[in-house]
C-alpha cells in the first residue's frame, strides 16, 4: 500500500471523536506505562533489580518506544499494532497480532484488579486486613471495578479520559511519596538494605531470573494509545511528543521507586502483591506520618483503576477496526448512536475479562491466582511484540512522508533497536513460563499458563478462518 493510499484509508475509517490532546495523551501513557506492583516485584529481588531495570529500559522499552513513535507516525489511523503488522506481513499476521494483544488483556484486567484490591485494604487499616486472603473479596472487588471502568468507557473518552488522568496522578504521586519518605528515613535512620557493588550484580540462577520478564513487561504500555490514533488530535505529531515526556516519568518512577523501597524495607520483607504499601506503612510509622498510608493506598487503587480503564478503551478498538475490515461480524464495528463508542467491542471484552477473574482463582490461593494471571499476561502480550519489531524492520524499506517522525539515525539504528527488542521479547517469554518458587502447585500453574495461551491463539486462528469465509461469501 502506498503512503497516499494508506493516508486515504486512515481518513475513511470511522472512529469516535478526536478528544485526546497532548496533555491527555501524556497522562494516558503514564497511567498505562507505570504499574506500581512492579516496583514491589523489583524490590523483592534486592539491589540487583536496579541494574535489571536499566537493562529492561535499554533492551525493551527504548526499542519499543522508538518503534511505536515511528510506526504511529507512518500509520496514524485507528488500529495501531494491528495495522502495522498487517501492512508488513499481510492480513493473517495483522489479525493474530491484534488478537494476541487483545486476548492478553483478559488476564491483565484480573491481575491489575487483584493488585488494586490488595492496596485498597490499607485504606481501612487494621479493620480490613483480615480480607487479605479472602478470595471472595478479591473476586467481588474485581467485578465491581470492571463494571465501573466499562461504564465510563461506554460513555466515551470525553468522559473516560478523566479516569485515565486521575489514574495518572494515582501512579506517580504514590511513587513520589515513597521516594521522599525513603530519603527522609535514610537520612534519619540509615538504609534498611545494605548496598554493595556485589549486591547490584544480577543473579544468573534460573529461579532468580524469572522476575526479569516481569520487569520487561512493566515497560510495555506505550503502544496502547496507538490503537486509538483516530481519537487523538494530530496523532502523527502528538504521539511522539507524548512518548518522550511520559517515558521519562515512567522510567524514573520505576528506578527511583525501587531504590526508595529498598531504603525503607529489607528485600526479604517485601511482598510481590502489596510490597509498596508495606514499605510505605513501615516508613510512615518510623516517621510518624501514618496519616499518609490511607491516602497513598487510595491513590494506588485509583491509579490501577485508571490503568485498567485505559487498556480497556485501547484494546476494544482492535476488534472494532477488525470488524471494519470485515474479519469479524459487522456488529463488532458498530458505534453507539449517542456516545459514538465501540460499545459492542467494549461489552464483549468486559464479559470475557470477568470470566478470567473467576478462572484464575481455580485450584489455588489468592497469591497463586495473582502469579498465574500475571504470567498469562506476560506471554500473550509479548507475542505480538515479536511481530511489531519484525514489522519495524521490514517497513524501513518503504518510503515515508516528509512529516513522519523517524528514529534518530535512520534505518540502521531503527533496525538495530528492533532486533534488540525482538531478542529481549523472546527471552521474556521463556522466563515467564517458569512458575514462582513459592507456588504450591507448580505443574497446575504451568498447565494453566500454557493451556490458556494455546487456547486463546487457537480461537484467534479459528475466528480468522471464519472471517475469511465470511468475506469470500460476499
Amino acid at each position: 500500500m502506498t503512503v497516499t493510499t494508506a493516508t486515504a484509508a486512515a481518513e475513511a475509517v470511522p472512529h469516535p471523536p478526536r478528544v485526546m490532546g497532548l496533555a491527555d495523551l501524556v497522562m494516558f501513557y503514564v497511567v498505562t506505562g507505570i504499574s506500581l506492583r512492579w516496583i514491589a516485584t523489583a524490590a523483592a529481588a534486592g539491589p540487583q533489580s536496579i541494574v535489571i531495570w536499566i537493562g529492561a529500559f535499554l533492551c525493551f522499552f527504548l526499542p519499543l518506544a522508538m518503534s511505536v513513535m515511528e510506526l504511529s507516525s507512518r500509520y496514524p489511523e485507528e488500529g495501531g499494532l494491528y495495522i502495522w503488522t498487517r501492512e508488513a506481513f499481510g492480513d493473517f499476521a495483522g489479525y493474530i497480532t491484534g488478537w494476541s494483544y487483545w486476548a492478553s488483556n483478559l488476564p491483565y484486567f484480573a491481575s491489575v484488579f487483584y493488585f488494586a484490591a490488595s492496596n485498597a485494604l490499607y485504606v481501612g487499616g487494621s479493620r480490613w486486613t483480615g480480607l487479605a486472603s479472602s478470595a471472595p473479596f478479591f473476586i467481588w472487588f474485581s467485578l465491581i471495578a470492571l463494571t465501573l471502568v466499562t461504564v465510563l468507557n461506554l460513555v466515551g473518552l470525553k468522559v473516560g479520559k478523566w479516569l485515565h488522568n486521575l489514574g495518572a496522578l494515582g501512579m506517580w504521586a504514590p511513587a513520589l511519596i515513597v521516594i521522599v519518605m525513603g530519603l527522609v528515613a535514610w537520612a534519619r535512620y540509615g538504609s534498611a538494605t545494605h548496598f554493595t557493588v556485589r549486591s547490584f550484580a544480577p543473579s544468573t540462577h534460573l529461579k532468580d531470573m524469572v522476575f526479569w520478564a516481569s520487569l520487561a513487561f512493566a515497560f510495555s504500555g506505550c503502544e496502547a494509545a496507538s490503537f486509538m490514533s483516530g481519537e487523538i488530535k494530530d496523532a502523527r505529531r502528538t504521539i511522539p511528543r507524548a512518548l518522550v515526556m511520559a517515558g521519562a516519568v515512567v522510567t524514573l518512577c520505576y528506578i527511583l521507586g525501587t531504590f526508595a523501597v529498598l531504603l525503607a524495607l529489607p528485600q526479604g520483607q517485601v511482598s510481590n502483591l502489596a510490597g509498596l504499601m508495606e514499605a510505605l506503612t513501615m516508613t510512615a510509622q518510623k516517621l510518624g506520618w501514618t496519616w499518609l498510608v490511607p491516602l497513598a493506598a487510595l491513590l494506588i487503587t485509583v491509579g490501577n483503576l485508571g490503568a485498567a480503564g485505559g487498556f480497556l478503551a485501547a484494546c476494544a478498538r482492535i476488534p472494532f477496526v477488525v470488524g471494519i475490515d470485515k474479519r469479524l461480524p459487522p456488529l463488532v464495528a458498530k458505534l453507539h448512536p449517542t456516545w459514538g463508542t465501540p460499545y459492542v467491542a467494549l461489552i464483549i471484552q468486559s464479559l470475557l475479562a470477568a470470566a478470567f477473574v473467576l478462572l484464575g482463582q481455580v485450584g489455588t490461593n489468592v497469591k497463586g491466582a495473582y502469579d498465574v494471571l500475571v504470567s498469562m499476561g506476560i506471554i500473550t502480550v509479548f507475542l505480538p511484540f515479536l511481530l511489531l519489531f519484525a514489522a519495524m524492520i521490514k517497513l524501513q524499506g518503504r518510503p515515508a512522508r516528509p512529516d513522519v517522525v523517524r528514529v534518530p539515525g535512520g534505518r540502521p539504528v531503527a533496525t538495530l533497536l528492533a532486533c534488540l527488542g525482538f531478542t529481549a521479547t523472546l527471552a521474556a517469554i521463556g522466563l515467564a513460563l517458569v512458575p514462582s518458587p513459592d507456588e504450591a502447585h507448580k505443574a497446575l500453574a504451568v498447565a494453566k499458563v500454557i493451556g490458556l495461551t494455546v487456547l486463546m491463539l487457537g480461537v484467534g486462528w479459528a475466528t480468522f478462518a471464519m472471517g475469511s469465509e465470511r468475506r469470500a461469501a460476499r
